[in-house]
């Protein structure tokens, strides 16, 4: 690594998604850029480990391919991505039912004992058929509320704690159905539309991908920034000066930076990952707790999907949890015996995975859902907490800071020019 410049047009604070996104926007139109990343690799969130051959990304997450601004960064295809069924298998005390989309899924038997009203699936129905393929400034056009109030209404109570609720708590977390109907109406057309998977080489893929055609000498790993004055960007190395300072940091970082700053609150999930030799299911499909009573939001055998995740021979079982469920792995194992109706005692607990930074927390109001990205003439900011929370936020934030700061280095170079 080169040592750090004492000069740039841009600095960006973090490495993460919305980071690389204004990086590489930037970059593209030729400013100079210098990225600051705290930890050893780029990717925030998104990073993946290898433990004894398994890949273990940093909490189970996924990509959408509906997601608008993933194709405008990087090729699909470059990520290999390995899909779930369009599907959720629902275990209540009923046993357990597969609740698949038939758009991809044709060829599955007539439910028995359905888990909620003929009605309440057939509203389900509807209603992400709207959200899936009405125009979506018309969505956010609407009255916005809670997502509770809002699927209460529309596919009745009981479908939506059965179905939606613990659906939802994989998406935003701790209790889900407080989170803004603007931001759910978006985050569920998402996955009415797209493919949901991961890459094969685990989500790291998408990180090297993004960042694949930044110059490396101008991307500083290892270099946490301890204070931002003014165009001034400080770090134990030394201090950049920059003409615009973009801070992409997660939220509680981007507050340590900028006090004052107002950031949402977090919601953390922790993923418990298992290496079994026979999979408790033959459909790579997220099994969710129809009762609600074991606090597990999801889980789902990753190598059904995609076989790269773990040795030959071996499968690995990601199952999530609100943090606020506060569960041991022992308790995690005796609640997935009984949702997958299989013995676990013999599995491997391989590592418990902490997500942190979390989930942005989104209650009304959200609005139009974007935030401003400027601060100030010199100072902007993106991040999921920014837009949308989710990835689609993040690489739009990005991208919106980027095009701000564009907007203000022209207008300074046309200034020096009348000069």
């Amino acid at each position: 690594m080169s040592s750090l410049p004492h000069h740039s047009d841009v600095v960006i604070v973090g490495g993460g998604a919305a980071g690389l996104a204004a990086a590489r926007h930037l970059t593209a139109a030729g400013a100079e850029v210098v990225l600051l990343e705290a930890a050893a690799r780029l990717g925030g969130r998104i990073v993946t480990d290898t433990m004894d051959g398994f890949r273990l990304d940093r909490g189970f997450q996924v990509i959408n391919t509906a997601y608008p601004a993933l194709p405008d960064f990087v090729d699909i295809g470059q990520l290999d991505l390995r899909f779930f069924d369009h599907a959720v298998l629902l275990a209540d005390d009923h046993g357990r039912r597969l609740l698949a989309d038939p758009r991809h899924h044709r060829d599955l038997p007539p439910l028995r004992h359905l888990p909620v009203p003929l009605t309440g699936l057939a509203r389900l129905a509807l209603l992400s058929v709207r959200l899936g393929y009405q125009d979506p400034r018309a969505l956010l056009a609407g009255p916005e509320a809670t997502a509770g109030s809002y699927l209460s209404q529309r596919i009745g109570d009981r479908t939506m704690r059965v179905l939606a609720e613990p659906f939802l708590t994989g998406v935003f977390g701790h209790e889900p159905l407080l989170t803004s109907s603007q931001v759910l109406a978006m985050i569920w057309r998402a996955f009415v539309r797209g493919r949901i998977g991961v890459p094969a080489d685990g989500m790291q893929r998408l990180i090297d991908v993004l960042a694949a055609p930044l110059p490396p000498d101008r991307l500083y790993l290892n270099t946490p920034v301890t204070a931002i004055d003014g165009q001034r960007v400080h770090t134990a190395d030394g201090t950049v000066r920059a003409r615009a300072v973009l801070v992409a940091a997660d939220p509680g970082a981007a507050a340590r930076l900028l006090p004052g700053l107002s950031v949402p609150r977090q919601r953390i999930l922790v993923t418990t990952y298992h290496a079994v030799g026979e999979p408790p299911v033959r459909r790579p499909v997220l099994l969710l707790d129809g009762t609600g009573r074991s606090g597990i939001a999801n889980s789902i055998v990753l190598t059904l999907a995609a076989p790269g995740y773990a040795p030959a021979g071996r499968h690995l079982v990601a199952t999530t949890a609100p943090a606020e469920a506060d569960l041991g792995e022992v308790a995690i194992r005796r609640h997935l015996a009984v949702l997958y109706d299989q013995p676990t005692g013999n599995w491997e607990h391989l590592q418990t995975v902490r997500a942190e930074p979390g989930l942005v927390v989104a209650p009304p109001p959200q609005g139009q859902l974007r935030k401003p990205v400027r601060l100030s003439d010199t100072l902007f900011i993106a991040g999921d907490h920014r837009d949308t929370p989710s990835l689609q936020g993040a690489l739009v934030s990005g991208r919106r800071a980027a095009r701000a700061v564009l907007r203000d280095l022209g207008a300074g170079r046309a200034q020096a020019a009348s000069r």
